[in-house]
């Protein structure tokens, strides 16, 4: 085991005889981040409880450190931290207080606490707000507080499960910076996700599906091995939807996902494209190779994704637009203002959404992105200014304007002790839906999103992906004109994330009008046109290629649109002028 802090062999578990993880091998090197990746229920979090002591293994060998997490579990403690996906913040107490908190629980007093929590606060820029409620933070700051409070210990191995989901760009890249500051001091890091481009930064990674590891390596490797299968569909005339359904019915082609006015396409075989002529997207439109990414490489492991056709779409009617309203007005924030006391978090906001497109709202933890969505959905009142949907005045006439939209909250805002079919029959409820039409909606959604084995669980113990189907089925029981989606699929895998959107391209499609807030910065892709919003005002506007154009510069030729999120608000902070 020299070079090695952990060392799995054939280890395996089960849940009430149901297998979670299938003879697992792998060998973790110290002073090093490897990323344990995989989608929803791969058997990332349970092989993290294992090497954590949390659980006791139905079968294999498991050491860290030389240690054996169960039979070992005292000298193990003082030399690992685990930060779980909720990780436990008292959010009543403040930053400091938390900090004294999981100090005494690591047995850490006297000058050994007071230079380890002032290096702590130094090194997550805590310090400013040591007196501040831990409930009171940004997403970005809790993690860092939370990163602390493990690090408390001063561990050897950092167990980090999810640790940026719901994390803004700017804060992901702080936390990244953080982690490779501790494995370049000798500390061995395994950093749990589901998305495949943070994966991409860690020196190793482990790739899990079904409870078994599909790849064990480093990510270039596994991007190599891609070489001459990803390609960009550019110069698309037309529905780029409609194509990205063609494009994935090839049989040449095993994954496809729209990337800003481009489709982006995973080929089944290196070299064998299909001919673009044949796709419908006109006779401009161009095949080019694209760099290959682990995404792509997780997406041929697994078979592909779905081939982009929405029974949910299929079955419902065009929306039917009210006379009076103009196309381009189905959602308008007109000078948007809320005040909290003397805080300003949302400053005269405006803009504009078109029927049947989709607008993204992107912006940091706390930038007031949150608060402008909450006030469009007429979940929250504005101080000032207006926001209307299909043209009610969501002040005026809240009652009216609710009618016309659908919406699904940031952490799917079902009731988790009710079973599924309580929630769907609960939401049809609130939404007006009696009798006959009632039971006929229910049945619906229970056929097309393959609920039925699942009536008479509890929402809470569903499976991420089958959450999202429910929470999805719960806003559209009304058939509504507008859908408002806020991060929709935060911790979600490739896979899901796909199904959904294959689902939000097919309403659009049928005139549903969609407005959306994500931190994953690929998810933003999809949209047609994108607000950023900083310090409460909206300080650009456009496509996803125009925001990645403005971002563009000599250090940068190619942006992402990760690297556009993090410039343009860069440029924000040095200029103060909006882009």
């Amino acid at each position: 085991m020299n070079g090695h802090a952990i060392v799995a062999d054939g280890l395996h578990h089960t849940f009430a005889g149901v297998p979670a993880l299938h003879r697992v091998d792998a060998a973790i090197r110290r002073g090093t981040i490897t990323a344990l990746a995989g989608p929803d229920g791969a058997g990332k979090t349970t092989l993290m409880r294992l090497i954590a002591g949390l659980l006791a293994p139905s079968g294999g060998l498991l050491r860290v450190n030389g240690l054996d997490p169960v039979a070992d579990a005292g000298a193990l403690r003082q030399r690992l931290g685990y930060m779980p996906q909720k990780f436990g913040l008292y959010e009543d107490l403040t930053v400091l207080e938390n900090l004294d908190l999981y100090a005494d629980l690591r047995d850490v007093t006297g000058d050994a606490r007071a230079s380890r929590l002032a290096r702590l606060l130094s090194f997550t820029d805590l310090a400013r707000f040591t007196s501040r409620p831990a409930g009171k933070l940004s997403g970005g700051m809790k993690q860092k507080l939370g990163l602390a409070c493990t690090l408390i210990g001063s561990p050897d191995v950092l167990l980090l499960d999810e640790p940026c989901v719901g994390v803004d760009p700017v804060s992901r890249r702080e936390l990244w910076r953080m982690v490779c500051q501790l494995a370049s001091d000798g500390m061995t890091i395994v950093w749990g996700t589901s998305y495949l481009d943070e994966a991409e930064r860690c020196s190793d990674l482990l790739l899990m599906h079904e409870g078994r590891v599909i790849h064990s390596g480093t990510p270039g490797e596994l991007i190599a091995s891609m070489t001459g299968r990803s390609m960009l569909l550019r110069n698309i005339e037309g529905n780029r939807r409609a194509v990205l359904r063609r494009v994935v019915c090839s049989e040449r082609v095993i994954d496809g996902v729209l990337q800003g006015e481009a489709i982006r396409l995973v080929l089944a075989e290196p070299g064998r494209a299909p001919d673009s002529a044949g796709l419908g997207a006109g006779a401009d439109a161009q095949l080019v190779d694209a760099r290959p990414r682990l995404e792509d490489a997780f997406m041929a492991l697994v078979g592909g994704g779905p081939m982009g056709v929405s029974p949910l779409a299929d079955h419902l009617d065009r929306v039917e637009w009210p006379s009076g309203v103009d196309d381009t007005g189905a959602i308008e924030a007109t000078d948007l203002t809320r005040r909290f006391g003397d805080f300003i978090a949302a400053d005269r906001v405006g803009f504009r959404v078109r029927r049947g497109e989709i607008f993204g709202l992107l912006g940091p933890n706390g930038a007031g992105k949150s608060t402008t969505f909450k006030m469009m959905c007429g979940l929250l009142r504005p101080t000032s200014g207006e926001a209307r949907v299909m043209g009610y005045d969501l002040t005026r006439s809240p009652g009216k304007a609710r009618q016309q939209l659908g919406y699904m909250a940031q952490k799917f805002a079902l009731y988790g002790n009710l079973s599924v079919a309580q929630n769907l029959r609960f939401f049809s409820g609130i939404y007006g839906l009696r009798g006959k039409i009632r039971d006929e909606r229910i049945a619906d959604m229970v056929r097309i999103f393959a609920l039925g084995p699942y009536l008479d669980m509890s929402a809470g113990e569903l499976p991420l992906g089958f959450k999202q189907r429910l929470a999805l089925s719960c806003a559209l029981m009304h058939r509504p004109a507008i859908l408002f989606l806020d991060e929709p699929t935060s911790g979600v895998d490739p896979v899901t994330r796909r199904e959904f959107w294959s689902h939000i391209n097919g309403l659009v499609d049928k005139g549903v009008t969609v407005m959306v807030t994500t931190h994953f910065m690929d998810e933003a892709e999809y949209c047609d046109r994108i607000g950023l919003v900083y310090r409460g005002r909206m300080i650009a506007a456009g496509t996803p290629d125009e925001l990645k154009r403005r971002a563009r510069s000599d250090t940068l030729p190619d942006p992402t649109m990760e690297d556009a999120f993090i410039a343009l608000i860069e440029r924000e902070e040095r200029t103060g002028e909006s882009a």
